[in-house]
């Protein structure tokens, strides 16, 4: 840490809009660093950033890079592997001399100066992290987290105390960069076929898990859904919803939007704890999450005082109308979590029909995972489907959201951006209505926000 940051007093963040990049650009600017950016588009987030001093451009050309970034002996450049490797910026750094550094190695570094509690999973880790994090912040035991989504508690993906040892890590298994943590504890909620154009098949992602779990501290701890195995490992205990193992929970009974239930751990037993968010798969979440608090040093007490206090992850099972139309938005992008989702709103609201739109994220997810898609898209009544959106892959010939639609059973439509806010207001007129995606579908939701609360 003490050599990678030696006479730095500026860093520059080369795709500073994502969430992992954003968090790290806030980190170091309250540590004092000059800090700036480059990203594609304009965001939210981005102005957020702006707001806060740090400087960010949107054009990907070298004379956007400011002249206090452009000395190699005492600037720092981070980069992700969502920026293409031909941007002009980055190809620009590279060809200075300047040593580059990924988003995960520098996170890696920091999960070694205290105690990491990395939160790992093809899904349901940035809501358990955030839990989490969210929980010890409540507690006597405090966190520092570099969270994979803003908090709707907090508002931001940032959380620093310099009074606690503890750092919630998400341990994210995108371009296997999780390898670069330190886990004090590592936790796995589900290894779900993804990211194939990463990692080829399933067998090599299993892998990847596996050597995750396997940098844990010798003294540290692994948590993992029960159902999953790992080989390389000793796990510490299986968590699991109304299944008796090392750490359940049970009883569980839905009061409003919420769901209340009993918790069984091997550090504590906890009745009638009430969870703040609604969906059955956050009390599978909220079990982990508690589990890896006790295991921190949190009192059952103050877990009990906590959770219901927690309003969860921006765009994640977020309400935003309960009017003719209750619109929810969703960030789920793989088949399990659209499941997922999609069952906990059935469970809720039996009763109300159900209309998803929902936006692919990479041809190659959509080409590997087009069945799944159409089986957990089933669920709803009707389907929107928008084009792919690309991020930082090139189209595949033949596969667009057709290859979706095709598959379906449900009455689906595929819509162009520019027509959706009419063909929703056109054809939506009661029951629930979500938006799903992780690509920028998120765009949509102050106009469906106003739309049906009108």
């Amino acid at each position: 840490m003490e050599i990678v940051f030696r006479n730095i007093k500026n860093i520059y963040f080369v795709g500073i809009g994502g969430i992992g990049m954003s968090a790290l650009a806030r980190y170091f600017r309250q540590k004092g660093y000059r800090v700036g950016g480059y990203d594609r588009t304009p965001s939210a987030l981005t102005e957020r950033l702006s707001l806060e001093g740090i400087a960010v451009n949107y054009r990907d050309e070298e004379e956007e890079i400011a002249s206090e970034y452009r000395d190699k002996a005492d600037t720092l450049v981070v980069y992700t592997p969502a920026v293409p490797a031909d941007s002009r910026q980055l190809c620009w750094f590279k060809e200075a001399g300047f040593v580059l550094h990924k988003r995960s190695e520098v996170l890696g570094l920091l999960s070694r100066t205290g105690k990491a509690l990395c939160v790992g999973g093809t899904h349901g880790k940035t809501t358990t992290m955030t839990l989490l994090a969210f929980l010890l912040n409540a507690s006597h035991v405090g966190c520092n987290a570099f969270l994979g989504g803003i908090s709707r508690n907090f508002s931001t993906n940032l959380l620093t105390d310099e009074k606690s040892e503890y750092i919630v890590v998400e341990a994210d298994e995108f371009d296997r960069s999780f390898l670069q943590l330190t886990p004090y504890v590592a936790a796995i909620t589900a290894m779900d076929e993804d990211h194939l154009d990463i990692y080829g098949n399933k067998a090599n992602l299993i892998d990847a898990f596996e050597a995750f779990a396997a940098r844990t501290v010798p003294e540290g701890k692994v948590f993992i859904k029960k159902g999953l195995s790992l080989e390389k490992s000793k796990v510490s205990g299986y968590y699991a919803v109304e299944e008796v193992t090392d750490n359940y929970s049970d009883n569980l009974r839905v009061e409003g939007v919420q769901y209340v239930f009993d918790y069984h751990g091997q550090k504590a037993e906890i009745k009638d704890l009430r969870l703040g968010v609604p969906g059955r798969m956050n009390v599978e979440n909220a079990t982990l999450a508690i589990t890896i608090a006790l295991e921190a040093g949190m009192r059952p007490e103050e877990i009990r005082e906590a959770l219901p206090r927690f309003k969860g992850v921006m765009r994640r099972f977020n309400i935003h109308s309960e009017g003719k139309v209750m619109y929810i938005d969703d960030y789920a992008h793989h088949p399990q979590e659209i499941e997922a989702v999609l069952r906990a709103v059935r469970e809720m609201w039996p009763e109300k029909r159900l209309t998803v739109a929902f936006q692919p994220h990479l041809y190659s997810r959509t080409n590997d995972l087009q069945a799944g898609f159409a089986k957990s898209l089933d669920i709803a009544d009707e389907v929107i489907l928008l084009d792919i959106y690309p991020a930082r892959e090139m189209p595949i010939p033949g596969v667009t959201s057709a290859v979706i639609l095709d598959k379906l059973n449900v009455p689906a439509h595929i819509v162009a951006k520019g027509e959706f806010p009419k063909f929703v207001e056109q054809n939506v007129g009661e029951g629930i209505f979500m938006t799903v995606g992780a690509g920028d579908i998120d765009r949509f939701v102050p106009v469906f926000t106003d739309m049906f609360n009108k």
